[in-house]
């Protein structure tokens, strides 16, 4: 439905006040507008800043938006100082906050909501209309400039929606930060556990070579049973193909941490550590685990603003109820006789059949939705850090069993079948059967070490943000974990 302009004539008596009124209006209005359009202005960081500090604070590491030549220029040549060095955990998280290609299209995202904001600071453009018109030996020039009211007066609420908008966007590209950490840790840990797995399966297939050879000379003089020979040999074949499975899960797992630290070409080969980091003598106790991860996690903060922004945007929609369409209009039309004619037109929408009722009902809902999903973020959060500590404690103290109990009694037993085999009690198949006995153990012992670092990275993620949804699940679990035990 259209709705019809209606024009007010201006008695002459008033026309002169009503100019002067006129223009010091336009004049005002012109002076605010230039006031509003200044602060519309982009940001020198872009927004940068606090996802920069946020990175540093929590993280401990610097974080760098390629947004220049220099800047790319900065970030290889970190690159390629970190690169020289083994890597450990936290130089290999720097070097994926710095390499990773994906987590620099995330920044954009800065940009984009930047931009939009600052489009919701500026006023609109103004109208202008120029006609001409002949009748005969008459003419007719009509001016007309405009602008609209309803525009201006939602302007201030629509900043700071858009505004809150934006600190939204810069918390989910601070979460993907503390995400990409988290995943690198992961990543690392799992590589260095499949390395040091395959070594000690190289290790393994020695001593099988050496038991298949022994026992196959030993059967040609006759001094051993073909089948003897064949569970030697069949030891043999498992540790080959248990070694072949340690390698492949080794390149896996390499493959994945150079996907996350954004590396090609002769940057693959970087070096890595032989062995796990020790485990620390205890275990981190955090009672007030909760409070903690309220009180930083992002995901909270995140949630809150939307929740704050989808109040304002239904306070907007309570102010603009009545005044969805409003003009200001100044017109000069001028005629060839000589005279001119001037005032000013206000165009407006009568609510006559539609007052808003169902657009305020939707931004209520809209706003309650939002209060639900807050609270269920925070229920979330909750579960999640009690869920990340209680796997962390849980990690220890199986890791602490295997190197406290179940290894050294096994090192115990190998001890004493090298003292049997010495004094020529046992011959060296039996010391090469203790030896395939161990073989569960140190390669279980492998994956609890690897697991609780793990498991320390995905408490330090559930602290601060949402963790990451492969954190949920088992960590792959090696090929040559399960060794023959004849």
């Amino acid at each position: 439905m259209s709705f019809q302009t209606f024009s007010v004539a201006t008695p002459p008596r008033r026309r002169l006040r009503l100019r002067l009124r006129l223009r010091l209006r336009l004049i005002a209005s012109a002076a605010a507008m230039s006031v509003l359009s200044g602060c519309a202005t982009f940001s020198a960081d872009g927004g940068f800043g606090p996802v920069e500090q946020t990175a540093k604070q929590r993280l401990g590491k610097d974080l760098k938006w390629a947004r220049s030549a220099a800047d790319v220029d900065g970030i290889e040549q970190r690159v390629d100082e970190l690169l020289k060095q083994p890597l450990s955990a936290d130089n290999a998280v720097q070097l994926a906050l710095l390499n990773n290609r994906g987590l620099q299209a995330s920044f954009q995202e800065l940009g984009i909501a930047e931009a939009d904001l600052v489009q919701a600071s500026r006023l609109p453009n103004p109208g202008f209309v120029y006609g001409r018109l002949k009748r005969g030996d008459e003419r007719e020039i009509d001016r007309l400039f405009s602008f609209s009211l309803a525009h201006l007066i939602a302007l201030p609420l629509a900043r700071q929606i858009e505004a809150r908008r934006f600190a939204t966007a810069q918390g989910g590209v601070t979460l993907e930060v503390l995400a990409l950490a988290a995943r690198t840790r992961r990543a690392y840990y799992t590589a260095l556990a499949t390395g040091q797995t395959e070594r000690y399966m190289q290790q393994v297939k020695q001593t099988a070579d050496a038991g298949a050879e022994l026992a196959r000379r030993m059967a040609q003089v006759g001094n051993f049973t073909k089948l003897e020979q064949a569970r030697e040999h069949g030891f043999y074949a498992e540790a080959t193909l248990n070694l072949a499975r340690a390698q492949q899960a080794q390149t896996s797992a390499r493959e994945r941490l150079t996907r996350l630290l954004g590396l090609w070409g002769q940057q693959t080969t970087f070096t890595l550590p032989e062995r796990l980091p020790d485990l620390p003598k205890a275990p981190g106790d955090q009672p007030d685990i909760e409070q903690m991860a309220m009180a930083q996690r992002i995901d909270v903060q995140a949630a809150r603003l939307m929740v704050e922004a989808t109040a304002k945007m239904l306070g907007l929609t309570k102010v603009t109820r009545f005044v969805s369409v409003l003009d200001l209009g100044y017109t000069r039309n001028t005629f060839n006789d000589g005279s001119t004619e001037r005032g000013y037109e206000i165009a407006f929408e009568i609510p006559l059949f539609d007052w808003s009722g169902a657009r305020v009902a939707k931004a209520e809902a809209i706003y309650m939705q939002s209060a639900q999903r807050a609270a269920q973020v925070a229920v979330e959060a909750r579960s999640e850090v009690r869920e990340a500590y209680a796997l962390y404690r849980s990690a220890y103290d199986i890791a602490r069993h295997y190197r406290d109990d179940i290894v050294p009694s096994a090192k115990r037993i190998s001890d004493e079948n090298v003292l049997r085999y010495n004094g020529m009690l046992i011959g060296v198949f039996e010391l090469l059967a203790d030896t395939r006995s161990q073989i569960a153990s140190v390669n279980a012992s492998i994956e609890a070490l690897r697991d609780y670092w793990i498991a320390q990275s995905d408490l330090d993620m559930a602290l601060i943000g949402k963790p990451d949804p492969m954190a949920s699940a088992p960590a792959a679990t090696s090929a040559a974990a399960a060794g023959p035990a004849h």
